[in-house]
């Protein structure tokens, strides 16, 4: 095994394998896109990687092919053949011309689940192809490469807080300056709090899988109509940081019901009579807050919960697989390098 800054010797290429945390948001989503920050930033998110991942390997191929494996296989001649847009712009942005392997597995269903995998992944494939060529590149280099394949090169909707969770790790308190820059910012509790806020949160699998897209596109439209609402988030995510580094855990659920709040009326999408139901028993039977995770629209749903109140929770929101999970505190990582 072999940790993150490992070098191939000598630009020697080897089998490589990267691991990368999805992530949770507690409040502040949405205030790390473009059309509100650029105008009204800066933005601001607390969000957690969680031990759920994406592995990437990546291998020098027998020939001068391109294998790319994921949903499906692709095996091309040139990097422009691939069809998987991420893929290609990643080996074109690091000069990776043919002759590799590239298989990527994850944990959990890895679309339209509100985990933010597809910054997940190109993060961990950058991490990979960096180590394929014998390079480092730190947590600030991965996510501004992968905002600049996925926001720039591919004019893909959506914010900002995924690639740098991906890379990061950890619980963050991010900002998004309008000049681009990107602050984040670790938040520092007790070990008495980390257990705490991990024992009070619950994790549930609509089982709705969901294109963000559109709704993001939305937001993106609506943010002048709503910039109250992004206000009132941004500052939601100062009182949470605040609230997590005091180890006040259960305002941290109040303050995600109040984002919740704000964030379902920013765009069409984002809730519906189905998942305001779920919502609604969750705190019906003693919740404190809660949030769908991601865009909203389907995929996990986050619940804040005393634990004496989570076995009423999870009965009242069955059959929805409850999922369990840990806080991360490492981002991308390069966890194999083969001889």
């Amino acid at each position: 095994m072999a940790e993150s800054g490992v070098q191939a010797s000598g630009g020697k290429r080897r089998m490589i394998m990267s691991r990368t945390p999805l992530r949770i948001t507690f409040v502040g989503g949405g205030t790390d896109i473009p059309s509100y920050y650029r105008e009204h930033g800066p933005g601001a998110v607390v969000s957690a990687s969680i031990n759920k991942y994406i592995y990437v390997i990546v291998n020098k191929k027998f020939d001068s092919r391109i294998r790319v494996s994921y949903s499906v296989t692709e095996m091309v001649d040139r990097v422009d053949q691939i069809k998987h847009p991420t893929v290609r712009e990643a080996l074109k942005l690091l000069n990776i011309e043919g002759g590799i392997e590239i298989v990527s597995i994850s944990d959990i269903p890895s679309r339209g689940t509100g985990l933010g995998s597809s910054s997940t992944f190109i993060v961990g494939l950058l991490n990979a192809l960096h180590a394929y060529l014998g390079e480092h590149a730190s947590p600030k280099q991965l996510a501004e490469e992968a905002v600049k394949i996925e926001r720039e090169i591919l004019g893909e909707p959506g914010g900002k807080q995924d690639q740098y969770m991906a890379a990061y790790g950890g619980i963050q308190l991010m900002e998004f300056y309008p000049d681009e820059r990107v602050e984040v910012k670790p938040v520092i509790m007790s070990e008495e709090s980390r257990n705490k806020l991990e024992r009070s949160l619950l994790l549930f699998y609509t089982g709705r899988e969901r294109s963000s897209t559109d709704i993001h596109r939305n937001q993106a439209r609506d943010v002048e109509v709503k910039v109250s609402s992004y206000d009132r988030m941004k500052d939601l995510a100062y009182q949470t940081f605040q609230a997590m580094s005091s180890g006040n855990m259960d305002d941290v659920g109040r303050l995600m019901h109040v984002n919740w709040v704000e964030k379902k009326s920013l765009a069409a999408g984002i809730t519906d009579t189905w998942i305001d139901s779920l919502y609604g028993s969750a705190m019906e039977n003693g919740a404190i807050g809660g949030k769908m995770i991601g865009a909203g629209g389907g995929g996990f749903m986050l619940v804040y919960s005393d634990e004496s109140r989570q076995e009423g929770i999870c009965k009242a929101l069955d059959p929805l697989k409850r999922e369990d999970f840990r806080i991360e505190y490492q981002g991308s990582r390069i966890v194999f390098v083969g001889d």
